[in-house]
């Protein structure tokens, strides 16, 4: 890592610790979203139209993908976009820090709020609601890992574009309830069907519950969805550092 990298790395971590509306939206609202749901009696029940699956089983992807859409889309733009409008990021402009720099040291610090969100559903689900811990680890970690790259290139594609806090905020709702949507906080993926379920498989988010759930269920994920989510990454991403501005 570079020492421009460090630098920045070490900094916004400090600023980063100091928002705890930010850590509460990203690391504690999911895991109490997850036990109102498993406070359900219904959810509990196995469902035979899922498999003999319980409702609240299929939560556990859901609550990991809102996590990554509340630190994606609603915590890391607003921080670029304060800085970009109180001149900060014109001032970085001169330094050897690249747009890629900036975009990946905000996503590495969010993404770690993501993983101890992660830890926290996990440990609730497991013993609170009987839920199983994820049956193929690696097919897991891997799913994990491109949701959320997938979750991230959006949330860069926002902060890249936007020219103030106002206008960011429009564009990120434009993202943020579509990706409410494909990540079945309403309604899980797995319980879709038809051609309703074949579209929202490829969404980015879409494609990541699939994973997430296959590999929760004990199978590494299928390919397709893989490709799908790493696809949906590389092109937001390399739209967010293309499109990046400096003021």
């Amino acid at each position: 890592m570079t020492t421009p990298t460090r630098a920045v790395l070490r900094t916004e971590a400090r600023l980063f610790a100091r928002e705890p509306g930010s850590l509460f939206w990203i690391m504690l609202f999911p895991v109490a979203l997850l036990c109102i749901l498993g406070a359900v009696p219904s959810f509990r029940d196995p469902q035979p139209e899922l498999g003999g699956l319980r409702t609240i089983d299929l939560y556990i992807p859901v609550t990991v993908l809102l996590s990554m859409i509340m630190a994606a889309l609603m915590a890391m733009p607003p921080v670029l976009m304060g800085y970009r409008e109180r001149g900060i990021l014109r001032r970085l402009r001169t330094t050897p820090v690249s747009p890629g720099t900036v975009l990946l040291t905000q996503a590495a610090l969010h993404a770690a709020a993501v993983l101890v969100s992660l830890v926290l559903l996990l440990a609730v689900g497991r013993l609170a609601f009987d839920i199983a811990l994820p049956g193929s680890v690696l097919g897991y970690a891997v799913a994990l890992l491109l949701a959320m790259a997938a979750a991230f290139s959006m949330g860069a594609v926002v902060a890249a574009v936007s020219p103030n806090v106002r206008v960011g905020t429009a564009i990120g709702m434009v993202f943020f309830f579509p990706s409410m949507f494909t990540a079945g906080v309403w309604f899980p993926v797995q319980a879709m069907g038809g051609l309703l379920r074949d579209a929202v498989v490829l969404t980015p988010l879409g494609a990541a519950s699939e994973a997430l759930h296959t590999a929760g269920t004990g199978s590494f994920p299928g390919a397709v969805d893989l490709v799908v989510v790493a696809v949906w990454t590389a092109g937001l991403a390399l739209l967010a550092v293309r499109a990046f501005r400096w003021d």
